[in-house]
């Protein structure tokens, strides 16, 4: 319930400062595990994601964000996890895990930190290990935009990605990271000229 209530309020505070048009949101499965990854340009990505995407997400969240109580309950309320950057944090994978084997959604950086030019950085191997640990099907999200004041954001959710062609080639996790990654960048190139249309 709390997790619909703030879905609510903050798309009606965002469409009054952003201009927001979500394309491909059909893309989403509407059953089943679901991960759904993006780049990462702004403290607001988790929430525009979160309030164009038809299922609720289960964000994972650098750990400093959980520091403070009140942040700590709305995180947890709205279903985010903690997660310890630049380390290997088995219990967020575990965490992670568990959530896609119960059929929800993952929402994922895979950058891990925010892109200060626009331009997508190599994501790091989670992204990666969730999807071959999982049977969750893996949906690139490209964000488009500045987040100025009344400025155009575009949130494009490409089909689901397939990874029968690397099977064969018995990938590593930071291998199927790239594959994703090069998603996104597709994504965004093929988004970006249409920005002001």
């Amino acid at each position: 319930m709390f997790y619909k209530f703030a879905k609510t309020v903050v798309k009606i505070i965002f469409s009054l400062i952003f201009k927001i048009k979500v394309i491909g949101k059909e893309n989403i499965p509407k059953n089943g595990p679901v991960i759904i990854c993006s780049n990462h340009i702004s403290n607001f990505d988790p929430p525009v994601v979160g309030i164009t995407s038809p299922r609720d997400i289960h964000f994972m969240a650098k750990e400093e964000l959980f520091e403070k109580s009140w942040l700590n309950k709305i995180l947890t309320n709205v279903g985010a996890f903690p997660v310890k950057r630049g380390m290997r944090d088995r219990n967020a994978l575990r965490n992670g895990l568990k959530l896609l084997e119960e059929g929800h959604t993952l929402g994922l950086f895979p950058e891990g930190t925010r892109s200060k030019d626009g331009e997508v950085k190599r994501g790091l191997a989670g992204a990666g290990f969730f999807a071959m640990r999982s049977n969750a099907t893996v949906i690139p999200c490209a964000i488009i935009g500045t987040y100025k004041k009344f400025s155009p954001i575009k949130v494009v959710y490409g089909q689901p990605i397939e990874f029968k062609s690397m099977q064969t080639e018995k990938p590593n996790a930071q291998e199927v990271t790239d594959e994703i990654m090069d998603h996104i960048k597709r994504l965004l190139d093929e988004n970006r000229s249409s920005m002001l249309r």
